[in-house]
């Protein structure tokens, strides 16, 4: 979900950038030769700089402990951004989103950048340890308004707007028990594996924002198809050269425009007359957890209330910890070595969040068993999504049913189930399926031409190259039996279609049959009727003349002479 326009969400990538080594930070001692009259010092190393410090922070000890670095760094009193936006600053569309978000949209932004000031100095930390621009944290602003529980309509979730497919595939948690799209540190963890690997693939933060935004499926498509309108677009420009053209999606073409008005706004919000509030930053202890712990028992371990610790752990869905693993909670800062001892103190009873009850008979169901332990059904179904019940709705024997805690499901959230996705994106692995190669940076089309054991020539065939040239992001048809995703889901839908519409018109032949087939019986049944009707009436009539001719015989006067009288 975009800040103003709704987010497109598929996206599916490959893999994710390999995790930052960590930078050493202690110099050698300093030693000395205690025979010698002059002390020697040992040579030591360049005292490191603040990025330094700050990734090996981030890597060793997590957020809480990593230095907040200051969102906008100033020189002559200006400040001074990591993208390139001043050369796009008076871009028709960058300047429409600088009047919108200062003037129509202003009290919407302000508020969206306020809530941001909790999270940004987590966001910039991570990225700053990845070696990526820290201005990409605007991304966050642009999808969701930096909220950890933004819900699209097309069931991408979070502060990043992650699909479910997606999530899994950057390496989150996405599953009944837990939802790792909305913890703001997961997430952000995620998005930065997923645009570094499209940063890599394109060569141009734009086009992988864009990518992130409509799909690299999509844009590597793009590509392709307008090389030549695009020829002599370097770097940045190649996105707003790709924009020009009438291919991509409306939002796609507005979403990087956006991203700039954003970052030059934020970081001059007094010359655009915005007062923006300061939240206090993100910060939280951890603790491991076994499984089936209640959130309830952490927090009386750690002196934390409801509101807090549902804050601070937004993935954990059902008010408990997964019951097949033990996971890390969050805790308020400090709290961590107390809760932890606590947590060891407890019970078993004390701790978990549900009790395990096994189905005895076949004549419970889920209704009576919920009463039975003062619960609603939908509730059991929280903790029991796999349920198992008969055709008449009971329970089927054998089974083993978890019975929440009252006090764990005030930790729950009745939220759509997770592995809800309205729609996904073409992905690298279905392109490279389907025929196709995305060019990496650095390669050539010899080498992938000796990759995919075909000639230079037959790719130039293949894809109507005229030279060699290649272009990061661009697809290459690879084999003479690709098709494109699109033209094979049009083949698809319209077999589908066809198979349709031959089913309905075979139902109605053989409707059309069955009726003729009872109007026949129907004829000769009339028919017979008709046959046995005129039958009877000729036995009738023939009856009749008969009857009649008797008659007329009796009544018939004699016509013999009397005797003449003597």
């Amino acid at each position: 979900m975009c800040l103003l326009l709704l987010s497109a969400c598929s996206r599916a990538p490959r893999s994710g950038p390999a995790a930052p080594e960590p930078v050493p930070v202690a110099a050698l001692p300093v030693s000395t030769a205690q025979a010698a009259v002059t002390v020697t010092e040992v040579p030591t190393r360049p005292k490191p700089s603040d990025d330094d410090l700050a990734r090996t922070v981030v890597s060793v000890f997590g957020d809480s402990a990593a230095l907040h670095a200051d969102s906008t760094t100033l020189v002559d009193d200006e400040p001074v951004w990591d993208l390139d936006v001043r050369s796009y600053e008076t871009h028709e569309r960058v300047a429409h989103y600088v009047r919108l978000f200062s003037t129509t949209a202003k009290d919407r932004f302000v508020s969206r950048l306020s809530r941001g000031t909790r999270y940004e100095p987590m966001i910039r930390s991570k990225l700053r340890a990845s070696g990526m621009p820290e201005d990409l944290t605007f991304l966050a602003l642009i999808e969701s308004g930096y909220d950890p529980h933004a819900y699209s309509k097309a069931a991408a979730v979070g502060m990043w707007q992650f699909m479910s497919s997606t999530a899994r595939d950057v390496g989150l948690r996405v599953d009944w028990w837990m939802d790792e799209r909305r913890d703001p540190v997961r997430s952000t963890e995620g998005a930065i594996r997923f645009l570094g690997f499209l940063q890599r693939q394109f060569g141009s933060l734009y086009l992988a924002a864009a990518a992130y935004n409509g799909g690299p499926g999509r844009v590597a498509r793009g590509l392709t198809r307008f090389a030549g309108e695009m020829e002599g677009a370097e770097g940045e420009d190649r996105f707003f050269a790709l924009a020009e053209q009438d291919y991509l999606r409306s939002e796609t073409k507005n979403y990087v425009p956006q991203l700039i008005a954003a970052a030059l706004i934020a970081k001059m919000p007094d010359r655009y007359g915005l007062v923006v509030d300061s939240t206090a930053p993100l910060a939280y202890d951890s603790v491991r957890a076994l499984a089936g712990t209640s959130l309830a028992a952490i927090a009386s371990a750690s002196g934390a209330d409801v509101a807090t610790m549902k804050d601070l752990n937004p993935a954990i869905l059902r008010g408990v910890t997964p019951p097949d693993s033990a996971i890390w909670v969050h805790v308020p800062s400090g709290s961590a070595t107390s809760a932890a001892a606590a947590l060891d103190a407890m019970s078993a009873d004390d701790r978990m969040g549900f009790e395990s009850v096994r189905v005895a008979g076949s004549s419970t169901t889920p209704t009576a068993m919920a009463a039975k332990y003062g619960v609603t059904v939908k509730q059991l179904r929280w903790y029991n999504p796999s349920l198992k019940t008969s055709k008449k709705g009971r329970l089927l024997a054998g089974q083993t049913v978890r019975i929440p805690a009252r006090e764990a499901m005030a930790y729950a959230r009745e939220l759509p189930d997770p592995s809800i996705e309205r729609y996904g994106g073409s992905s690298g692995t279905s392109l490279a399926r389907g025929g196709y190669h995305v060019v990496r940076r650095g390669e050539t089309l010899g080498a992938i031409a000796k990759r995919y054991r075909v000639t230079v020539a037959r790719l130039q065939s293949l894809n109507g190259l005229r030279g060699t040239r290649l272009i990061a992001g661009q697809t290459l048809r690879v084999t003479s039996t690709a098709r494109t995703a699109s033209g094979a889901a049009s083949r698809s839908s319209t077999a589908k279609k066809t198979a349709s519409t031959a089913k309905k018109t075979s139902s109605t032949a053989k409707k059309t049959a069955s009726t003729a087939k009872n109007t026949s019986s129907t004829a000769k049944k009339t028919s017979k009727k008709s046959s046995a009707a005129a039958k009877k009436k000729s036995t009738a009539t023939k009856n009749s003349g008969s009857s009649a001719k008797k008659t007329s015989a009796a009544k018939k006067p004699s016509s013999a002479k009397k005797p003449p009288a003597r």
